[in-house]
Formats: structure tokens, sequence, C-alpha cells
């Protein structure tokens, strides 16, 4: 490839990255080790229409967004993501809805030496159905074994790998050999770049009710620590309005100010047979609620029924 096309190929991708990051409003920053051509081409084809992959050399994508972080200083977040084998996957979906496409295709993939175990793998208990010749390399490994009818059986379940360490070469021969493919290969997402901010992927597993409680609670929290200073925040007005009310009123009744329901206290305070009258007035109302709603609740007298002609002529129904 000549200079004038490599300079031409590279613009082209420049102008496709601006258009995109002006495009849609949120990015996932996804991982794409031992993800293969024809596995991503699947993944494109199962976002089509709802998400847009783009994959790139790292220099050239922080160079593009370089140029954009001029313009919009957010894209210094995303540029710092730019780390590793990654990719951006642009969508204007819901992004819980995305991120499920995303890492629903995943392909199995046998153990390799060298590679980096994500779970860990285990080798069930059982016959392998190979000649005893083989036993000694089932004790190298340390996997218990007996002979059973002429073939090697593994008498327990043998932790193999761990997660995060890499594999033998004895151990992914072993794999190999009892046709174990343990290892499922896909995008995996790293994190979401989104209204100018990037936070973790596990944020979006957040339920709505958990994201008010703790709104609540935080509400709470500053207006009793406004309140406890004397400082004022919108958080605490409602409680200040309040409090200020109840000193109103407790300034009326011992004063002569005039406030309306200072007013109706006095009344009660000067003649407390008014209260008297206003308990014995409310007592039959709220004796009456439990009733009338038994009374609602009870099931009406249900009607004989009068006999019915005999008009079917013996027929039933369905006859």
């Amino acid at each position: 490839m000549s200079k004038g096309d490599a300079r031409a190929k590279k613009e082209a991708y420049f102008q496709k990255l601006e258009q995109l990051l002006e495009e849609y409003p949120s990015i996932f920053i996804v991982n794409v080790d031992n993800v293969g051509s024809n596995q991503m081409h699947q993944i494109r084809q199962s976002l089509r229409g709802s998400a847009v992959i783009l994959m790139g050399k790292n220099t050239m994508v922080r160079c593009a967004l370089r140029k954009k972080v001029v313009e919009n200083p957010s894209y210094e977040h995303l540029l710092k993501e730019v780390v590793g084998n990654v990719g951006f996957v642009f969508t204007k979906g819901d992004l819980k809805e995305t991120r499920e496409k995303i890492l629903a295709n995943r392909v199995r993939a046998p153990a390799k030496a060298g590679a980096l175990a994500p779970v860990d793998v285990h080798v069930p208990a059982g016959n392998t159905g190979m000649e005893p010749g083989k036993t000694s390399f089932f004790q190298a490994l340390g996997i218990p074994t007996k002979i059973a009818r002429g073939t090697i059986e593994i008498v327990n379940d043998v932790h193999l790998v761990k997660a995060g360490s890499r594999v033998g070469p004895s151990e992914a021969t072993l794999l190999n050999m009892l046709n174990i493919s343990p290892f499922t290969y896909g995008l995996s997402v790293v994190n979401v770049f989104s209204d100018g901010a990037v936070f973790s992927a596990s944020l979006l597993d957040v339920e709505e009710e958990s994201l008010i409680k703790n709104l609540v609670t935080g509400i709470a929290t500053i207006a009793s620590l406004s309140l406890a200073i004397g400082f004022p925040t919108v958080a605490a007005v409602p409680h200040i309005l309040v409090n200020g009310y109840k000193n109103l009123i407790a300034v009326a009744l011992a004063s002569e100010v005039q406030l309306e329901a200072a007013d109706k206290i006095k009344e009660i305070l000067a003649d407390p047979s008014k209260f008297a009258a206003l308990a014995a007035a409310a007592a039959p109302a709220e004796a009456a609620a439990p009733a009338a709603a038994a009374a609602a609740a009870a099931p009406a007298k249900a009607e004989e029924p009068e006999e019915e002609e005999d008009d079917d002529m013996g027929f039933g129904l369905f006859d």
C-alpha cells in the first residue's frame, strides 16, 4: 500500500469515528481478546440496527480522539480507555439490552498452553475411554485414576486450572484428549461512556428502586446535616418552613398575636369542653368505618335459583 493510500485510509477512518461520535450518545468499550474475524462478523450482524462496532489501531484512535478533545473536553475520559486490545460499540438504544446482545455471541474454544484461564476448569469423574497405557500421564498431573473394564477411569472430580492462571502444556493436552473445551470467548464489556462520563458496566445492573432509595437516603442526610449546622439547602427548606410555622403558632399562643391556626387552639384551651365535643363527634365516625368496611366485605345473601324449565329436550350443550 502506497503512502497516499495509507493516508486516505487514515483520513476515512478519522471521518467515520468523528461521525459516529456525533451521531451516537453512548459507547461501550469492549475487549476483543481471542475473538476471531468470523465471530466478529457474526457479532456485527447480531447488533445490526441497534449498534455499530468500530475497531482500529490504538494509535489511530488516540490521534482521532485528541482532535475531538479540543471541541469536547469530555472525550478526554474516553481517550484514557484506549488501552490494550479494545474496540468501540456505538449505540442509541437501551444500554442494558445492547449489553446483552454484545455478550450473547460467544463460542467455545479449547484450552491452549499459555492462555490465561477466564474461569476455573474442572475435570469430572468418570470413564475416559482411554487405554491403560496413558495412566502415567494422569499420574503426572496428580489425577487419581483406576482401571475399569480395560479403560482409565477418573476417581474424583479434579480442579485442574484456576481462574486467572496460565494453562500449562500438560493441562492443555489432557483437556484436548478428553475433548473438553472449557472456555468461551466473545466481546466483554470493559466500561461505558455516556453523557460525557465513563462508568463501570456493573452499574447497569442497579435497579431503579435501589437508585430511588439511595437518592431519598441522601436527601434525608443532607437535610439533617443542614438543620444541625443551620445552613439552608434545598433539601432542608421544607423542614425549615414547617419548623418556622410551628414557632409562629407557639408565639401566637403565648401572646396576643392573631393567627388562624393558633386562634382555634386558643378556643379549645379556653373551653376544653369544645375538645370533648369534637372527640365525641369523631368517635362514632371512627367506629362506623370498620363496621361499614365489614358490611361491604360480607357476601350478599345468595338468592335461591329458580328451577329452570327442561327446554333442552334432553340434549346437552355440546351434544
